[in-house]
């Protein structure tokens, strides 16, 4: 067996010398999440007869299926509130963070080729695996870490602390352990972590469906690795058990994982690859027709995922009217822009799909770096296809799938809000209203655009945009920033119309600043060496 794992060591150095920049941002990104809810829920819910308003609405199915199964409810304490809400989006990253490190790490080592020229060292057959599951302890540990001591600084007790910490990090293990497997069937790093991502969807569902069935979630609950930190009741009956089943998963996981990968070829996968067609389709004859076809089901599973958080969000609209009826300092937090409170709630629904969809936009520019990487662009561009088609062709799907995506998340709210009080109307408005974002979704993505022309090893610092726009965006009028901050964010210059007035000119001038930024990835995309692996 050490023969098995020679090597391995070399390889975890590698791995962190490869990430040395990734994994903080992956760790200091969920830590300040951690933080942020810390510093910021007791401000706005500083009285227990406010925390309990809360309570009434996280009660509600709806709320249910998007935060938790409702431990401490009768008694919400912001241990309980920060398990119960902020909790599950906090693991999702986590279990993000660790497959595309698993996926990185082996998968696409294969793809390239590059596994299969360090195996012809001395390295053992378990040693890239193994190496990348190190990496992933040491980044989840890091998560562990970072989450408790973020709630130790709002005087949090340490016990359910760190038992929170520890499920986060756990959860995020297991999921690492479901991407060994899932990079052992398929040849192609992007379809394994497509699969371990659907993993991460199918158990979001079950949790959800299980909460909302019963008080403390059902069967279906415990079948999912996203509600066992939550299961493990920590500020209410803290009980460690439940996070024993994310170890489980992760032992059981690996083990198979480690089975089947010496029952395969290097570079290939269990699963045999589909065949294609004869003859290629008339619509890859363009750039556009390839950029379509590439990216035509990460759109699909965006789009129905948008839909499927955007309509039970929409039903928590008959909430919001209730809870800020008993509660006028909760109403005063809802109407602070001078907004209706049920507007403002749309307004807000509005922005936070706004900023899902800007991060698609940067995933689906960021393909452009992908192709180049693996070769495609330079075959692509050894035709008579100009450089100025093949960029344009992919900005342009970018803008045409992030403005449908906008739609449905707008639809998806309005369909929500109108099986409550909200009239049919309401789902048209909301629509059109979340489509007002476009102008502000494209600028990240021109962000991108131009970084990726300069150079495609920069392309990825345009997440720094989308993480500055989500946490000023969401939480900057908890903060009371100077307005020079919060406007710093391309998204802090429009709102959901018809609900406000249309800002024309903001709007006129972020499409003109996106537009110029995707000129400047054009033009220095034209003038510098095509990069390969």
């Amino acid at each position: 067996m050490n023969e098995d794992l020679t090597a391995t060591g070399t390889l975890v150095r590698f791995a962190l010398r490869r990430d040395r920049v990734k994994l903080p941002i992956w760790i200091g990104a969920i830590g300040l999440g951690m933080l942020y809810a810390v510093s910021a829920l007791p401000t706005v819910y500083s009285t227990p007869a406010e925390r309990q308003v809360r309570a009434g609405l996280m009660d509600s199915p709806a709320a249910k299926m998007m935060s938790g199964p409702g431990y401490g409810l009768d008694n919400y304490t912001l241990g309980a509130m920060i398990t119960n809400e902020m909790v599950l989006y906090l693991a999702i990253p986590a279990a993000m963070m660790s497959i595309f490190l698993i996926t990185r790490h082996t998968r696409a080592e294969e793809e390239t080729g590059r596994a299969e020229l360090i195996r012809s060292t001395v390295v053992g057959r378990y040693a890239a695996t193994t190496a990348a599951l190190i990496v992933a302890v040491i980044a989840n540990t890091g998560v562990a870490l970072l989450t408790a001591l973020a709630m130790l600084s709002g005087d949090l007790p340490a016990t359910d602390s760190f038992a929170v910490g520890a499920g986060i990090g756990l959860t995020g293990l297991s999921f690492a352990g479901i991407a060994v497997v899932t990079s052992q069937l398929t040849e192609h790093s992007r379809a394994a972590s497509s699969l371990a991502m659907a993993a991460v969807g199918a158990a979001f569902l079950l949790r959800a469906i299980g909460d909302v069935s019963r008080p403390g979630g059902n069967l279906l609950s415990w079948l999912s690795p996203l509600a066992w930190t939550q299961q493990a009741r920590p500020f209410v009956d803290l009980r460690w058990w439940p996070l024993l089943l994310s170890v489980a998963v992760l032992v059981v996981t690996v083990a198979i994982g480690y089975a089947v990968s010496v029952r395969r070829d290097v570079g290939a996968g269990l699963l045999p690859p589909r065949l294609g067609r004869a003859e290629a389709a008339p619509s890859l004859s363009t750039p556009f027709g390839l950029a379509v076809r590439q990216q035509r089901a990460g759109l699909i599973g965006w789009a129905i995922g948008l839909f499927v958080f955007a309509v039970p969000m929409g039903s928590l609209s008959d909430s919001v009217i209730d809870a800020v009826a008993d509660n006028p300092q909760l109403g005063e937090v809802f109407t602070a822009n001078g907004q209706d409170p049920v507007d403002a709630f749309y307004s807000t629904m509005a922005l936070f799909f706004a900023l899902l969809v800007g991060a698609f936009a940067v995933i689906s520019v960021l393909r452009l770096r992908s192709e180049e990487r693996t070769g495609h662009t330079e075959a692509a561009l050894a035709t008579s296809v100009a450089r100025r088609h093949w960029f344009f062709a992919w900005v342009g799907f970018t803008t045409l799938a992030s403005a449908a995506l906008l739609m449905i998340s707008g639809v998806g709210v309005g369909l929500g809000a109108a099986s409550g009080a909200a009239g049919p109307s309401t789902i048209a408005e909301l629509a059109f209203g979340t489509l007002a974002f476009l102008p502000a979704v494209m600028v990240v993505a021109g962000v991108a655009a131009a970084l990726f022309g300069v150079r495609p090893s920069v392309s990825a610092l345009a997440w720094i945009v989308v993480g500055y726009a989500v946490f000023f965006g969401m939480f900057g009028a908890l903060l009371d920033l100077p307005d020079w901050i919060k406007d710093l964010s391309p998204f802090a210059h429009t709102t959901a119309a018809p609900l406000a007035d249309l800002p024309v000119v903001p709007l006129l001038v972020l499409t003109g600043l996106a537009a110029g930024l995707a000129l400047v990835g054009s033009t220095t995309f034209r003038h510098r060496d095509i990069e390969t692996t």
